[in-house]
């Protein structure tokens, strides 16, 4: 196994449900690029985070978006649930569709880290034809395979095979 960042150690050897948004426009699609969780590079994926007891699932992705992204969001539609697993990783992620609410887009703060160990290093809207830029190892499985963002809003993932 790759050596695990030891910023991601408290997300590591549990299951953990994390509830993420799809925020498109303009055509382009606004991503998180973290610290890769192992070895050395980045990782990107979609605003979103873990579900916290007690709290609604609605309430994490308006959370989560906030910090992370200073923006304030609606929940439009749930998507799709997508198992994340990747030992020592494993999430299961509910996807929804969101839509802006107000705020401006800047880079926010993972809460339960201090200042010097933030995984979150950039929030950005990207369009297909970058997202094929990245290497597919730095980025969120859902990613993969896209024609176009509208490929994001079909509910085709699964996590029964």
């Amino acid at each position: 196994m790759e050596n695990l960042h030891p910023f991601a150690e408290n997300y590591s050897y549990k299951t953990r449900t994390r509830v993420c948004g799809l925020l498109v426009q303009d055509n382009k699609l606004l991503l998180a690029r973290h610290k890769a969780a192992f070895g050395e590079g980045v990782f990107w994926m979609p605003p979103g985070g873990g579900l916290e007891y007690g709290e609604k699932v609605k309430d994490c992705l308006r959370r989560e978006f906030l910090e992370e992204t200073g923006l304030h969001v609606e929940p439009v539609r749930f998507l799709y649930l997508n198992e994340f697993l990747k030992p020592p990783l494993h999430a299961l992620e509910l996807f929804f569709e969101v839509r802006l609410i107000s705020g401006q887009l800047a880079l926010g703060t993972d809460p339960e880290h201090n200042a010097e160990s933030q995984l979150l290093e950039e929030v950005k809207f990207l369009t297909t034809k970058e997202l094929y830029q990245i290497k597919p190892q730095e980025t969120h499985p859902i990613l993969h395979n896209l024609v176009n963002l509208d490929d994001l809003f079909i509910p085709k993932h699964s996590f029964l095979d």
